[in-house]
């Protein structure tokens, strides 16, 4: 990948035709720094929200060796940049092709599920193995949460009992947990604690010991209209929760961020192919990076990125992609410019995560050129740039002198649990 100081780098030299995802490898390395500094659980990042290669290098390069998998694909890929990384297999189903030649094959040994019948067949297709870590998914509320996750797996609060002790019959010399997620981008750091809580109480009445309590993802990101607490009130609650959890000392905590560790980390470059009005028509849209944009309507952070002057006027715009589907439809608003017009870029922000991975190839679109720039994200949770998001900034000079320089957030160092595995 090349390396460009600023996006307008970019296009003064080559003016790209297809959309380009713009990453920021420093950006991950100061998440990742973050969660290894203020949270006392061992990391596992969450693939499924950015698999690309040169996430996986730059976690690996910053220590994380945890990953949370989802597939096969996720597995190989995660073993041909780290070889020795350890995987959990947090999918709750799993086909049985999978689950074989993920223990078999690539040497995983923690699978999570949420039922007996998942548990049968795990421990068929690994021949009754026993030094299986087998991992119990719970189902929590999910409010205060952007996306809630609770509808599709986890066992719930009156079953989770005898799922509980079965699963403690069938480890024999590895380890026992439990895991919930509270919904993607949470924006109430108390869910956590309350999640743990009704965990505790299942833990409580299945006369059970666990060895691992998995807090899941969820922690968020900031974007337009969804600016969440300070990261150290996420750390706070997970460590109160913990701590009146019925667990022993040598119980582990471990945590699946996705979103949090990527999501400042990448934007994406666009073109306006046509101007209609307050309508956008981009050479990126749904069926490539801006699914959330489509489905979820965020309105995220964008900026002109043009070699010259531009309208002080800004104007709300909506975005069209360039499918033939109607559904390919951003509604923003999205605050540009209002002499922008054919031809000129745009970068969309803060695309980290669920962008580029949410990437089709449906009518011929989808694919992205990647390269890598040195500014800072247009807005920051771990002290890159300002907390408030710029709606536009007409060029990257201007950009330049607003942001704040790189540097590694400060925050309360805490001790990890020594991991056993």
């Amino acid at each position: 990948m090349r390396t460009y100081h600023f996006p307008l780098d970019l296009v003064r030299e080559r003016s790209p035709e297809r959309p380009v995802a713009l990453v920021r490898p420093a950006a991950v390395a100061v998440a990742a720094q973050w969660f290894q500094d203020n949270l006392k659980a061992d990391v596992f990042y969450a693939v499924k929200a950015n698999p690309s290669r040169w996430v996986i290098e730059a976690l690996v390069a910053q220590g994380v060796t945890g990953f949370d998998v989802a597939s096969l694909a996720e597995i190989e890929l995660v073993r041909s940049v780290m070889p020795e990384a350890r995987l959990a297999f947090m999918h709750p189903v799993k086909s049985r092709s999978a689950i074989t030649k993920a223990y078999f094959d690539h040497g995983v040994r923690t699978f999570s599920l949420d039922c007996e019948d998942e548990l049968q067949k795990i421990l068929d297709c690994t021949a009754g193995a026993t030094d299986l870590n087998l991992i119990v998914r719970m189902a929590v509320s999910a409010e205060g949460a952007a996306y809630t996750l609770s509808g599709k797996f986890g066992v719930s609060p009156d079953q989770a009992p005898s799922l509980l002790l079965s699963v403690r019959r069938a480890v024999i010399d590895g380890l026992m947990g439990v895991s919930f997620h509270v919904g993607s981008q949470c924006m109430r750091p108390s869910a956590y604690q309350a999640a743990m809580a009704q965990i505790g109480r299942s833990i409580t009445r299945a006369g059970v010991f666990v060895d691992i309590v998995d807090v899941g993802g969820g922690f968020p990101s900031v974007y337009p209209g969804m600016v969440p607490p300070d990261m150290s009130e996420y750390a706070d609650a997970i460590h109160r929760g913990f701590n009146e959890m019925p667990v022993s000392e040598t119980t582990e905590l471990w945590c699946e961020p996705g979103r949090a560790l990527v999501a400042e980390a990448s934007s994406v470059l666009c073109q306006v192919e046509l101007r209609k009005g307050d309508a956008l028509y981009l050479n990126d849209g749904s069926y490539g990076s801006l699914f959330d944009a489509t489905h979820s309507r965020w309105p995220f952070p964008t900026k002109l990125v043009r070699d010259g002057e531009s309208s002080g006027e800004l104007k709300a715009f909506q975005f069209y992609g360039p499918t033939c589907d109607s559904i390919d439809h951003m509604p923003g608003p999205f605050w540009l410019p209002a002499d922008i017009r054919e031809g000129d870029f745009i970068e969309i922000g803060m695309l980290g995560a669920y962008g580029v991975a949410m990437s089709t190839g449906f009518n011929g679109y989808g694919e992205h050129d990647l390269a890598v720039v040195e500014d800072a994200p247009m807005a920051s949770l771990y002290g890159l740039a300002p907390r408030s998001i710029p709606t536009v900034r007409t060029t990257d000079e201007e950009a330049a002198r607003k942001v704040v320089r790189l540097s590694r957030p400060k925050g309360r160092a805490g001790q990890r649990k020594k991991s056993r595995r």
